[in-house]
């Protein structure tokens, strides 16, 4: 186990939702190791290395620790000889880039005779796109296009799972937002002004914007080609005419998020001498944009070349297309560079949320407290279009009763189109909103059979050999019941907080305020499920520079926060010894990485790494031999060699060694449709959390004073990162739990802006004590766990719990509200 007794938070601007990271250090210029830069204008070149993509990750020799790390038992078979391998805290190349604002993100990239791209939105959840004039904005001086959905050349609709989204709207308009044109213009303000301009004309119809209605048979049809239900995943397990002594009903209700990463949608596409585009772009999974991108221009995929820009935070958003497409559209049609950049506004229209839910929950337990069974229907607004609410409604489905041994469960969850906003992948997606509801139910039941709300969870936790509602076995370690201990024997946070609720400006003296502790814990499945060939590709290449052997890395993964770049340097100088380890551009130009999410990167990325290190031994071994020298071998470690220096040199000498490795995890498969049953996922990831909160019971303010909270996350590859990975979920929890909402009314967004989207500041952040379990996963590389996503999905409950346990609110929906607590 690693304690981390943090007194404050680290903050949360760097922290992403995906898998473990690293720390901070100082970007290196690498040209001398990886050759040329990216194809394109110099400036992007250059950009692009500023942005930590291109960078030499040296072996850290000061690590700058922020917590004491009390370290157990760890996973066997390795023999580091340098620094800055798995289990350290090496320093970020990209840390003091951003620290200092000299980070290039991708909307600070630049092309010589570049033109800016504009685009105009539907004002309208649903209308009939009847007529479209161009002349004004076609006669702008300034503007070099202007497109509509007919100047698609290739398919016209894209998406994830369903190709429903049309690239731009042809006649039927289904949300507040939809584009439906795009002008390339010389400045700027001259290609939104040309946007203005173009006159739309609509007839405006009634939107589809329940969920529940959207269900009935009879109900308007968001597609005319397909029914409303997206998809139904219903869960049967045991009997379903259970009946128990004991039984609680709940029905709950969870408000959109958004993932409000720090940089707006953005990217620069660059038209290429062979007919094809190259596109510098912020995304979260490379080869899925290909796909679609080159579907859509009707071009070749190895004409449509992407590399990855700086990206300011992702959490799931931007997984969808958002202006890659128009882009390039742009650029091919004028023969220009074109740059998009978003507005804070646009960018909540142009891109996914997290799902709203409503729930409904029976369970029925024994009067001892153990559960007997658990009915639930959870239906899910997926918005426009599909994105990847099927995958979300999978995990809200399989993962919708908990950490804990069911015998019998009744499961149903729905996903919905409607004309709401579109609603996809967010950090924990389809687990954070059940845990919410199914998290209150256990409190409820703790209440109604007399028991502490920890002891009702410890009863019914889930543990090693048990079988999940899909009838998957739990392998792996499933410390739930020690997770919960782990918060619960925390020391109480001290009274008297500060500040009161409200902070220093507070109208009372603290005469209304009422402490209150909460508890939850979460389970998540990592990696992809369901059948999906997940998979990640690696190519490690070997070398002599200036006499010393040195690794270049070479992925398509995402680098989107989370710190990955770190991580695979880490892997390296491991498995390899390498102290010099250089990570190359993320681009199209090696297989695929698949997406930045699922808290898969490190798992999966890492893997593919580990895989093509362990190659390079093996024939780094044979090439010593066929010299006719004998490879010095790690006592511990049979793998292959570490090298002296003079074996180094005479393996290297006689030329570089490459390898590139596709790497796949252990097999899942589809769910059965009629019951639900089935392997579906790699593996299970806990997280558990104790908040602690002083409620002005008169005002309905809140203050977090303290939150505890426990996650085994198998192997810390690198503990300083894995430490931020779940500060910065708690406070998406937060968030959820107290402010974060969009307000949607008739289809309409009405807080498109950072002003009225309330987020959690510094300020709003309380002192955390961490407790990392480090029980390796005997299937995952280094036994590690996916660690972005738990926390996220564990401290919304919490919080909410602390809250009822001080006001004695029932508190059915998320984010709690001043009028809930006052109004209770």
């Amino acid at each position: 186990m690693t304690t981390i007794p943090f007194t404050e938070p680290l903050g949360t601007a760097g922290s992403c939702a995906f898998s473990v990271a690293g720390t901070t250090e100082n970007a290196q210029d690498i040209e001398s190791l990886a050759g040329a830069a990216p194809a394109g204008p110099a400036r992007i070149a250059d950009r692009v290395r500023r942005s930590g993509q291109v960078a030499q990750v040296r072996p850290a020799d000061a690590t700058r620790p922020t917590a004491q790390v009390r370290v157990g038992a760890r996973p066997t078979g390795l023999d580091v000889r340098v620094g800055g391998g798995v289990g350290s805290s090496p320093q970020r190349p990209d840390g003091r880039l951003k620290v200092s604002g000299e980070f290039a993100f991708s909307s600070d990239l630049w092309a010589d005779d570049m033109l800016w791209g504009a685009t105009l939105r539907s004002p309208y959840p649903r209308a009939k796109l009847t007529g479209l004039d161009l002349t004004a904005a076609v006669a702008l001086p300034g503007v070099y296009a202007v497109l509509t959905a007919q100047d698609v050349p290739g398919r016209r609709v894209y998406g994830l799972e369903h190709a429903d989204q049309p690239v731009l709207a042809g006649t039927e308009i289904r949300y507040q937002g939809e584009p439906i044109a795009i002008v390339a213009a010389d400045h700027p303000e001259t290609a939104r002004r040309a946007a203005s301009l173009i006159k739309a004309d609509y007839e405006v119809l009634a939107p589809v914007t329940d969920p529940d209605a959207a269900l009935l048979p009879g109900s308007d049809r968001v597609h005319a080609d397909r029914p409303n239900l997206l998809r139904h995943v219903p869960i049967r397990k045991g009997d379903p005419a259970a009946t128990a002594p004991v039984v609680v009903t709940g029905e709950y209700q969870v408000g959109m998020q958004d993932q409000a990463f720090l940089g707006p949608e953005s990217g620069l596409a660059v038209p290429a001498e062979d007919g094809g585009v190259d596109l510098y772009i912020a995304t979260q999974w490379l080869h899925v944009d290909q796909q679609q991108v080159a579907a859509c221009l009707g071009l070749p995929q190895e004409k449509v070349r992407l590399t990855l820009a700086g990206v300011g935070g992702a959490f799931g958003a931007r997984e969808d297309l958002s202006m890659q497409v128009h882009a390039c559209l742009l650029a091919l049609r004028t023969g220009r560079p074109v740059k998009m950049v978003y507005g804070r506004e646009e960018s909540f229209f142009g891109h996914v949320h997290r799902h709203p839910a409503r729930l409904r929950y029976e369970h029925g337990a024994d009067r001892d407290g153990r559960l007997v069974y658990v009915k639930a229907s959870i239906v899910l607004d997926g918005g426009a279009y599909a994105s990847s609410t099927g995958a979300v409604v999978a995990n809200a489905a399989t993962l919708g009763i908990g950490p804990y041994d069911v015998p019998n469960v009744v499961m149903d969850a729905y996903g919905l189109y409607t004309n709401n906003p579109p609603c996809g992948a967010m950090r924990g997606f389809g687990a954070v909103q059940a845990c919410f509801a199914y998290e209150s139910q256990m409190d409820r039941l703790a209440a109604a059979v007399g028991l502490d709300p920890v002891e009702v969870r410890l009863r019914n936790a889930l543990t090693t050999g048990d079988r999940m509602p899909t009838g998957q076995l739990v392998e792996g370690p499933a410390p739930v019941a020690e997770l919960l201990r782990l918060v619960r024997e925390r020391p109480q946070a001290p009274a008297g907080a500060d500040f009161p609720p409200g902070g220093t400006a507070n109208t009372t003296r603290g005469e209304g305020v009422v402490r209150g502790v909460g508890y939850a814990i979460g389970i998540k499945n990592v990696c992809f499920s369901e059948g999906f060939d997940d998979f990640a590709t690696a190519r490690v290449r070997l070398e002599l520079v200036g006499g010393r052997p040195a690794a270049l890395v070479h992925t398509a993964a995402a680098e989107v926060g989370q710190g990955l770049v770190t991580v695979q340097a880490q892997i390296v100088r491991t498995e390899l010894g390498v102290e010099q380890v250089t990570i190359a551009p993320a681009d199209t130009s090696v297989g695929s990485a698949g997406s930045s999410s699922a808290s898969r990167q490190t798992y999966m990325t890492g893997g593919a790494v580990r895989a093509a290190c362990l190659a390079l031994r093996a024939r780094l071994a044979a090439r010593l031999t066929a010299l006719g020298r004998a490879p010095s071998t790690s006592d511990n470690d049979k793998k292959g060699p570490f090298l002296s220096a003079e074996e180094w040199v005479g393996a290297l000498e006689a030329g570089a060694l490459e390898e590139t490795v596709e790497w796949r995890h252990r097999p899942t498969h589809a769910l059965d449709p009629e019951t639900g049953q089935g392997d579906a996922h790699v593996q299970y990831a806990f997280a558990a959390h104790r908040a602690t909160v002083d409620v002005d019971v008169e005002l309905g303010l809140v203050k977090v004073v303290e939150i505890a909270t426990a996650q085994d996350v198998g192997k810390a590859v690198n503990p300083q990162a894995v430490a931020g990975q779940i500060q910065g979920g708690t406070a998406q929890g937060l968030g959820l739990a107290l402010m974060e909402e969009i307000q949607v009314v008739d289809g309409m967004v009405r807080n498109p802006s950072f002003t009225d989207y309330l987020l959690p500041t510094i300020m709003d952040m309380p002192p955390m004590r961490l407790d990392v379990l480090e029980l390796a996963d005997p299937h995952s590389p280094y036994g590690l766990r996916g660690v972005g996503e738990p926390p996220t999905i564990s401290s919304t409950p919490a919080v909410v719990a602390a809250i009822r346990a001080a006001t004695g609110a029932a508190l059915t929906r998320v984010p709690v509200r001043p009028e809930h607590i006052v109004g209770a």
